[in-house]
């Protein structure tokens, strides 16, 4: 615990957040197959980038080529088929438009997001949330609002999707500690020696028991967050420092594919000095373990506005 508050005192003064410029993909946040039509298309425009693309195909499907909603919207940006007739393009050049190839449904989300950029470019305010905001309810009500109009749905969407934004950019500065991290590792502290249980979280019927996910998504709700409940989803919380920059309390992951953070198979809590607390098998209690291992994939520092704008499906 001291070590987490000394930790925020030599941080607390440190620069936060994406510094201006392009931003290009955190590590592994977007799955190799898609990473360079993201990093490609997501500079279509100055009204997007590949973060902030990458934000709204995690949102939508959860980056699933074969995503259908009982809406009927369909594929890796979950195109309704009236606006994929208008607005899919031949985004690989084959001959075809086709909503459920990548190839041309990331092409076709980017160049929609900029059409609608275009036509909202003289209302005031936020180009990046005016164009997200006429994606949830329409140019014509961002026109007659003069900005993101007062609709609860369409604000939380531009919320969401800016937030979300965060988890899928490389940081361009330090990123500020988590106010919640020390509770969080306290709450971790407890409950080492507990033995592993696989898909627990932690109920009186399960005797107090957790697997990895289930450990760090206790942990930060005892301090008000709500994580989802897999870790792939939980890598998309925050932020990600690199592994010199880690804090206490961040939260770092393992992974078989260091190319895909939706491959990710573990999760633990940093703690300092190369270690975190962490559920790790069946056989197994929670206890400290070392970080610097071959599957090592990355870290997320947990925010408040990170967490909230995680879908709970995808």
């Amino acid at each position: 615990m001291l070590l987490v508050i000394g930790v925020y005192l030599v941080a607390g003064g440190s620069a936060s957040g994406v510094a201006g410029g392009a931003k290009t993909l955190a590590k592994g946040a977007v799955p190799a197959a898609y990473k360079d039509l993201v990093q490609r298309w997501g500079n279509l425009c100055p009204a997007i980038n590949p973060a902030l693309l990458a934000a709204q195909l995690y949102q939508e499907s959860g980056f699933n080529p074969r995503a259908q909603s009982p809406a009927a919207a369909q594929g890796i940006a979950q195109f309704i088929p009236g606006t994929w007739a208008s607005h899919g393009i031949d985004g690989d050049g084959d001959g075809d438009r086709d909503v459920w190839d990548p190839a041309d449904a990331i092409p076709s989300a980017a160049t929609y997001d900029c059409t609608l950029a275009s036509y909202v470019k003289d209302v005031p305010g936020d180009p990046t949330e005016n164009m997200l905001a006429s994606y949830n309810a329409g140019a014509y009500a961002v026109i007659r609002y003069q900005g993101v109009p007062p609709y609860e749905e369409t604000r939380n969407y531009v919320r969401i999707i800016t937030s979300l934004e965060k988890s899928f950019a490389a940081p361009q500065g330090r990123v500020d500690p988590s106010r919640q991290a020390a509770g969080a590792i306290a709450y971790a502290q407890k409950k080492l020696g507990t033995p592993y249980l696989w898909g627990g979280t932690g109920t009186a019927a399960q005797g107090g028991r957790f697997d990895c996910s289930g450990l760090t998504q206790a942990a930060y709700e005892s301090v008000g967050i709500t994580l989802p409940r897999v870790a792939n989803d939980q890598y998309n919380a925050g932020p990600h420092p690199g592994r010199d920059e880690l804090l206490p309390g961040d939260l770092v992951f393992f992974s078989d594919d260091l190319t895909d953070s939706r491959a990710i198979r573990h999760v633990g809590i940093y703690v300092g000095g190369g270690y975190m607390i962490d559920a790790p098998r069946t056989g197994a209690v929670i206890r400290f373990d070392s970080i610097d291992t071959p599957d090592y994939f990355g870290a997320t520092r947990v925010t408040e506005d990170g967490a909230k704008a995680l879908p709970t499906t995808v």
